[in-house]
């Protein structure tokens, strides 16, 4: 089992106490609730979209009951799936979990031959779907939307002319006609990259609920909660920068030459509103963290 990303940093921001409840909301192998729940006498609830995630959270229930409750669940309805109450910490570590990449069934990796799949759920529209029935427009307005990829319409064009002949099944077809396409730009970065996260996102409607978690987050922390979010691309940091921006009451006038509106009363706090990123060893020991930013902040009284 790999520690997530920068746990002992998370565990320091979150200082939990005795009696205390905490959210851990993408239990993923459960290293942030072991830390939690190891560090004092607190409580965790977690939770996970992923149906593997229920036999490992299993362990956890044998091991820590009652302190510690899974519901199995997407974290975008976090408001409605926890038991009622206030929290002194939410932690979302948002991204794809090491089982999830490691395990070449369920197609999130651009480095395995598998499945097309990528669902986080397992349930509904997978990539392959996207990528054999959607048009032209719409493949090219995902990658571009959800992967930032510069040529999302040249390969959007490939792919429509490939699929007339051979429908799209792995990973590794669709990985190699990326490849061709994008061709390498620098050492250690895959061409195939943001296609398989635009998709990944697009699927998941990841964007979505990182949106509707961070609001829940809102209502869920009692005064003096600490909400923490580690990230690992631009797109999420980006929506959780800007909420905490909008909450902390750190938005701009619109212009100088309007009126100001009112302005709502801010939610949270920022203490350091600079990104926390991986140290040099944790990066060495772990590559998959070297994108990663963790933001946090501190609750407001309400």
């Amino acid at each position: 089992m790999h520690n997530p990303v920068m746990l002992n940093e998370v565990v320091k921001l979150l200082s939990p106490r005795s009696h205390e409840t905490y959210i851990d909301a993408t239990f993923g192998e459960g290293g942030y609730s072991r830390a939690i729940l190891e560090k004092s006498d607190c409580s965790v609830v977690a939770l996970d979209r992923d149906p593997d995630a229920s036999p490992r959270a299993a362990l956890f229930t044998e091991k820590y009951s009652p302190r510690f409750t899974f519901i199995p669940g997407r974290f975008g309805d976090m408001k409605t799936l926890v038991p009622p109450g206030e929290y002194d910490g939410i932690v979302f570590d948002l991204g794809v979990s090491s089982p999830q990449i490691d395990e070449a069934v369920r197609g999130f990796s651009f480095k395995q031959d598998g499945p097309l799949d990528m669902r986080m759920d397992k349930n509904g529209l997978s990539a392959a779907d996207v990528i054999n029935t959607y048009a032209e427009k719409e493949i090219a307005n995902i990658l571009w939307h959800y992967g930032e990829e510069r040529r999302s319409r040249a390969i959007a064009r490939s792919i429509v002319e490939a699929r007339k002949t051979t429908p799209f099944t792995t990973t590794t077809q669709l990985a190699e006609l990326v490849r061709k396409i994008v061709g390498f730009e620098r050492v250690g970065f895959d061409p195939a990259t943001r296609t398989f996260q635009a998709l990944r996102l697009y699927v998941n409607n990841e964007l979505k609920e990182i949106e509707a978690g961070l609001q829940a987050s809102e209502d869920l922390l009692k005064e003096g909660g600490r909400l923490i979010v580690v990230s690992f691309h631009s797109l999420e940091d980006r929506l959780t920068k800007s909420f905490l921006k909008e909450k902390s009451g750190a938005l701009p006038r619109t212009s100088r030459h309007l009126p100001e509106a009112p302005r709502k009363e801010a939610s949270f706090m920022q203490l350091d509103k600079k990104i926390t990123v991986p140290g040099t060893q944790e990066i060495k020991e772990n590559p998959r963290a070297r994108s990663a930013h963790l933001r946090w902040a501190i609750r407001r009284a309400k």
